[in-house]
């Protein structure tokens, strides 16, 4: 199993100049493979593979000091993405870029807390020892300029799921409600600093700006880790309801919908599922507030004026109905259905 550990690299001296030097040499390569995939666009040639970009950008290590994996790094990195984004070119990189260096297995050597990367010694915060071999990395900059070392590493580390089975309905107020009657409660970590956040741009303080931004990212990066966790400690089977974000973002709830960070909760669960053997699935789920978890009948409330509506009364069974724990059975029960017709 690959498992990457991040550590804080002790930047505030020559070491912090010195990875800001590089990243701006692994910039000049990217813009580069950048400026080539162009001419290959408008010349009508063939579209530039990782190894062609290689072969391009080889025999420049002295000259931009930094090493030749480096380089290859970034033209594999580069096709790759261009690929995923089904696009032409990508956008180029500048100064306002985050720092990005990336290494190869061979490329870095480790000596206690010690990183030693192209005859330059950078020291780590090792706030837990490294396991497994390595099999690569990078050096990365976050938005308050702080430098990081990150280790991609094969570890042999057995980890299993419970037993249960769980269906998710993800809301605003309720951040996840499940089939089992419980529910997490959105934090609203942003709302809770809007008042700060807004009073240092008008001041124009932007490093006590970068700091809130960077609190209110860690707190709700650190409560979706813990949801997940739990989540998939406890369960076989993990069936999220897919909301589309991207339409409520252009709604009076955007704001509201990227504090929640449905996204970021839907990636945890899904490696965290995958590491532990267990299965995970977004599930469509049109009509699932409707229709009744028992019966199966189509009479529960609709529209935006019955959003208020949390409890409710089946017309054919009489069942009564929390809202959103009805929600989250019938996507658990939609969930196993695809699976079973998928033959899983």
């Amino acid at each position: 199993m690959i498992k990457v550990f991040s550590y804080r690299v002790k930047d505030s001296g020559a070491a912090g100049k010195q990875l800001s030097r590089m990243a701006r040499a692994v910039n000049f390569v990217w813009n580069y493979c950048n400026e080539q995939q162009k001419r290959a666009v408008r010349l009508r040639l063939k579209w530039l593979t990782g190894y062609d970009l290689n072969k391009l950008t080889g025999g420049c290590t002295k000259e931009l000091g930094v090493q030749s994996h480096t380089i290859q790094a970034v033209g594999q990195e580069y096709a790759l993405r261009r690929k995923k984004a089904r696009k032409r070119w990508l956008r180029w990189r500048g100064w306002k870029s985050l720092g990005w260096i990336p290494f190869k297995r061979d490329g870095i050597k480790m000596d206690g807390d010690t990183a030693t990367y192209y005859g330059h010694r950078f020291r780590l915060w090792l706030s837990r020892p490294i396991e497994g071999v390595i099999k690569s990395g990078n050096f990365s900059q976050d938005a308050r300029g702080r430098w990081y070392c990150n280790l991609a590493c094969e570890v042999e580390e057995k980890i299993y799921c419970g037993d249960g089975e769980i269906g998710i309905d993800l809301g605003l107020k309720t951040l996840a409600a499940c089939s089992n009657g419980k529910k997490y409660d959105a934090q609203r970590y942003f709302r809770q600093l809007e008042w700060k956040l807004a009073g240092a741009q008008r001041r124009k303080k932007k490093r006590l700006a970068k700091t809130v931004h960077a609190k209110i990212a860690n707190s709700r990066k650190n409560y979706n880790h813990k949801i997940s966790h739990e989540l998939t400690r406890d369960n076989k089977l993990i069936v999220i309801g897919d909301i589309s974000s991207k339409k409520l973002l252009r709604t009076k709830m955007a704001k509201s919908v990227s504090d929640a960070a449905w996204g970021q909760l839907h990636t945890f669960v899904e490696y965290k599922a995958i590491a532990r053997g267990g299965v995970y699935r977004k599930q469509n789920e049109a009509f699932t507030t409707q229709d009744c978890s028992s019966c199966f009948a189509r009479c529960g409330p609709k529209g935006r004026e019955a959003l208020g509506v949390r409890e409710w009364v089946c017309c054919n069974c009489v069942t009564v109905h929390d809202r959103d724990q009805n929600a989250a059975l019938n996507i658990l029960r939609l969930g196993r259905q695809a699976l079973l017709a998928e033959g899983q």
